[in-house]
């Protein structure tokens, strides 16, 4: 697949990561050379120094040619037109922008069609984070909580701690803890390692679970994993820009919210946009601040400002002064490797959040969601099984006969309304969605290849 993209940031640079060493032929465009030469050395793909949504930059770039566009720049305007300029000049069938601003993402349908701005897919970082938060305080405990299939199944990942009923027991007790529960471990990592998941695989504390479930069940598999957690109510917020904001409104119907914000001007237009939230001028690192407003009694604190040192000391000093659970936003991959597990509760990184959307559509074979796991190091999808024994490497077979990775797991079988929890005697049917783990990325390309169907198939 021949692809352009157009912007060397971090969103970027991690695309080209997931992509380079999948037979992929990429151009990535910036005007910064010190951008380009970190991407250069580290990949085998093309580099051009220039504007990237001008028609010239784009022909040099190869886009006559080209399968894709992803345009990942950090601005919106110059997004949108390169997504333009492609259709207009070259055709290219395939384009993806990242649009951050709310103005143009509530005008989706009439703004971004094929007679106006003909962007074939919109990523809003800001809303995936958003989404992604919200589900993490609806199950307190989770590292991570993935939806597939509309929602009718969800991965989850949480960390094993004392008194939990199954730390220090094989993964077959989960029967016997939980008979009327269907569920599959898909991946266990101890100490960074992944350990494939086995019967009489023992889990031990600390260990991170991933476990796929119909969403049902989740809470009661959660309880066994790690003991019981009070439901979050009450709720700070450190920062009130956009994904501040977004949280904000989603969480003050069912929570009681606080937000935090040093800019007065923002803080009065929040408190006019907000109905039940508590909008508090000043900083999230001050002291006092934190204990006026009984940070001791907070259950969930989250540092959501667009500069990572003050999230992280502002973390920090909420969770030594009592806070429950501590959820930071953190842009540098470097520092989130650092503080999880610590101090701070979870980590979450907005660029992760973005490859996973940008992955669902980059992907061969019909893989309808990509979600990208432990930054970057592993891949959590769900993929549709089409064909028959003939055309399909997976149609008619049962679980054990794939051929699968080393470590990869299969961990339900989503057909029609019906969650199926994959067991090695499961036959596969055309038409199944199956949410597949693969803890090593750089099988992925051998994953994508199983789905895709031969051409023996015809429609």
């Amino acid at each position: 697949m021949r692809i352009i993209v157009l912007g060397a940031g971090q969103v970027g640079r991690s695309l080209v990561e997931h992509l380079a060493g999948e037979a992929n032929d990429i151009t990535v465009v910036d005007i910064d050379k010190q951008r380009l030469q970190m991407v250069q050395e580290r990949f085998d793909v093309k580099v051009l120094c220039a504007p990237a949504s001008h028609p010239v930059t784009l022909s040099r770039a190869g886009a006559e040619d080209a399968d894709m566009l992803v345009a990942v720049t950090n601005s919106d305007e110059i997004n949108m037109i390169a997504c333009q300029v492609a259709q207009s000049l070259f055709n290219v069938p395939r384009k993806i922008a990242r649009v951050r601003e709310p103005g143009y993402m509530e005008q989706g349908k009439a703004l971004f069609a094929k007679v106006a701005v003909p962007v074939d897919v919109l990523i809003n970082p800001e809303a995936l984070v958003t989404q992604h938060l919200k589900k993490l305080i609806r199950y307190p405990g989770a590292l991570q909580v993935i939806n597939f299939a509309g929602g009718r199944a969800q991965l989850v990942a949480l960390r094993a701690l004392p008194g939990g009923a199954l730390v220090g027991h094989e993964i077959s007790a989960l029967r016997d803890l939980l008979p009327s529960v269907e569920i599959r471990v898909a991946a266990i990592f101890r100490r960074d390692r992944s350990v494939v998941p086995r019967g009489d695989t023992v889990i031990e504390e600390g260990d991170e679970v991933f476990f796929v479930a119909a969403k049902s069940d989740i809470r009661a598999v959660m309880t066994e994993l790690r003991r019981q957690e009070k439901p979050y109510k009450r709720i700070i917020i450190a920062g009130g820009g956009s994904i501040g904001a977004r949280l904000a409104q989603t969480l003050e119907s069912d929570y009681r919210v606080k937000l935090i914000e040093h800019d007065l001007p923002r803080c009065q237009w929040l408190s006019q946009q907000l109905q039940r939230t508590t909008v508090l001028h000043g900083s999230a690192s001050d002291r006092e601040l934190l204990i006026e407003e009984s940070i001791e009694a907070t259950d969930v604190f989250l540092a959501v400002t667009n500069d990572d040192e003050a999230n992280i000391m502002a973390s920090m000093l909420a969770k030594r002064m009592g806070a429950r659970t501590v959820i930071t936003l953190i842009s540098n991959p470097a520092y989130a490797e650092l503080v999880q597990g610590g101090a701070i509760d979870i980590a979450i990184s907005p660029q992760q959040a973005t490859i996973g959307a940008l992955l669902t559509h980059v992907r061969k074979g019909d893989v309808v969601a990509v979600h990208s796991l432990r930054r970057g190091a592993a891949e959590a999808m769900e993929a549709v099984a089409h064909g028959d024994a003939q055309s399909s490497q997976v149609v008619g077979r049962r679980l054990d006969e794939l051929a699968l990775p080393s470590g990869t797991v299969v961990g339900a079988v989503v057909r029609g309304e019906n969650v199926i929890i994959a067991h090695d005697s499961t036959v596969i049917e055309d038409g199944d969605h199956l949410i597949v783990f693969v803890p090593d990325q750089r099988d992925v390309p051998a994953v994508e290849r199983l789905f895709q169907v031969g051409l023996t198939f015809l429609l």
